[in-house]
């Protein structure tokens, strides 16, 4: 009898057609857990999406022996409790590094040249916007996380002609940056960019606090996690000038509600958790999350497990 694998509705179809070949019976469901356990309680593995998976769902799944992540982050799962059951937690840490790296530096180029503001105001036929940019040559970039996505940010701005700062647990040689402290990144950043993983240590890291030691002419771009900065207080800030803007991908909760008040701030530029979204990165994130659970229901290690559940 086939082995099982559940995989999320509106994954690219490269990553179903890798199990496909090998044999699998490939089961679609909604990213929710209901939805899960309705069609495919008794798979041995699945791809998930970024839509929390709590114990008990885990527990309720008898067959499960990994819980592929298709992206990087991991923080919708417990993985030292499925490890703790036999069960493998991956992520696909290569697949998609460039494009959002890529896309921070977009996010950053549309805060400082106000391009979705304009492009709106000219689409709603309310004339030329009055809106005024600022450069970013000559600026300060300070870039708060230096992994792989990080590090990326820093080579890809180098170009343009921005002084880098680099804040992150674990110093690294490269030529592209400064290593910092904490305060320094904060209060020097023209654009402060978010590329950390939510801990017990970072969550909500960015708050009133923080926005009170940032430049007022400061802009705060978010394409890690919502979890990452208090959204309450990131709200006040730019009602109050602390800081002159932002660019989000990620808002916490997600997606974000219709009566939040960032929707109508003019100084915020929000997109749908879409930094990674390519042909090309989706691509590689569904192929390498397939290719996890390949490895693993064949009786082999995984390339990029959480934790090794055999130690």
């Amino acid at each position: 009898m086939a082995k099982k694998v559940a995989v999320p509705e509106g994954m690219i179809a490269a990553g179903s057609e890798y199990l496909i070949e090998r044999g699998y019976e490939v089961i679609t469901t909604k990213s929710d857990q209901q939805d899960i356990l309705a069609k495919a309680k008794d798979v041995d593995g699945i791809i998930l999406y970024t839509e929390p998976i709590d114990n008990s769902t885990i527990d309720a799944m008898p067959n499960l022996k990994i819980l592929a992540r298709h992206g990087v982050g991991y923080d919708n799962i417990d993985y030292d409790y499925a490890a703790s059951k036999g069960i493998w937690t991956t992520i696909t840490p290569n697949a998609n590094a460039g494009t959002v790296a890529e896309s921070t530096l977009a996010m950053m180029l549309d805060v400082s040249k106000n391009i979705t503001q304009l492009s709106l105001s000219y689409r709603n036929g309310t004339g030329r916007s009055q809106a005024i940019g600022f450069d970013l040559e000559g600026k300060t970039l300070g870039i708060m996380g230096f992994g792989r996505i990080g590090s990326l940010v820093a080579k890809k701005a180098s170009g343009l002609g921005m002084n880098v700062l680099a804040y992150s647990r674990t110093k690294k040689d490269t030529p592209y940056a400064k290593f910092v402290d904490r305060d320094t990144i904060i209060k020097e950043s023209d654009v402060l960019s978010l590329h950390m993983a939510v801990t017990d240590e970072t969550i909500h890291g960015i708050g009133a606090a923080e926005f009170k030691q940032m430049k007022d002419s400061a802009v705060l771009i978010n394409l890690g996690r919502g979890a990452l900065v208090d959204q309450d207080a990131l709200i006040t800030a730019l009602k109050a000038g602390e800081i002159a803007g932002a660019g989000l991908d990620v808002t916490e909760p997600e997606p974000l509600p219709r009566d939040s008040e960032l929707f109508e701030l003019p100084n915020v530029v929000l997109t749908p958790h879409v930094a990674s979204n390519t042909v090309e990165s989706m691509t590689r994130m569904a192929v390498g999350a397939a290719s996890e659970i390949d490895r693993v229901l064949q009786g082999d290690q995984p390339k990029w497990a959480l934790v090794d559940i055999n130690k």
